[in-house]
């Protein structure tokens, strides 16, 4: 894709199905076998659908800013996140899409490089690539990004410009073909 190309925008808009998808994940964590004692919602992404499902589930949600790579914010609570599932507290980590895999993977590293416990960490997202190099255990609606092409838009990003949705979707070429 030529960076003056514009790509396929495909908004997730709709209130009702958002929250349908919701319900479908919350239904899936809570008929599990492995059942989270916290929910930790990545932000940006993730933060809207952690919420709603911390109060489906009726559990303690707990933030991680890894977007915005503000210093203390992500990856120092990442490091105190470790400690807690090293104490044998199960964490699931809620975004909106597994892409790529470099957010899911990016986590899972720097976790394990604090002493996680990896038994006590799952992820959960709402669109899972088939071809992302990370695995997310729990997810709604799954593509294969060499056929599917569609830069999704969340009802939380819609309120955006169209030009700052773009850019956005621009900056990962790799992932628009």
């Amino acid at each position: 894709m030529s960076h003056d190309a514009q790509p396929e925008l495909h908004y997730l808009e709709y209130y009702e199905d958002f929250l349908a998808k919701v319900r479908v994940l919350s239904r899936k964590i809570r008929d599990g076998e492995w059942k989270p004692e916290f929910i930790i919602g990545v932000g940006r992404g993730g933060l809207v659908p952690a919420v709603y499902i911390s109060h489906q589930l009726e559990l303690p949600m707990l933030s991680i800013d890894h977007s915005s790579k503000v210093p203390g914010f992500a990856d120092e609570l990442l490091g105190k996140v470790a400690g807690m599932s090293a104490e044998g507290k199960r964490l699931l980590f809620v975004d909106d899409i597994n892409d790529s895999g470099g957010t899911i993977e990016y986590i899972r590293q720097l976790l394990g490089d604090n002493g996680c416990d990896a038994q006590n960490l799952r992820f959960a997202v709402l669109i899972n690539n088939t071809r992302s190099k990370a695995v997310a255990e729990l997810y709604v609606d799954e593509i294969d990004r060499d056929e599917d092409k569609r830069w999704f838009v969340f009802p939380w990003e819609s309120v955006g410009t169209r030009e700052a949705i773009v850019d956005e979707a621009r900056s990962v070429p790799e992932r628009l073909g």
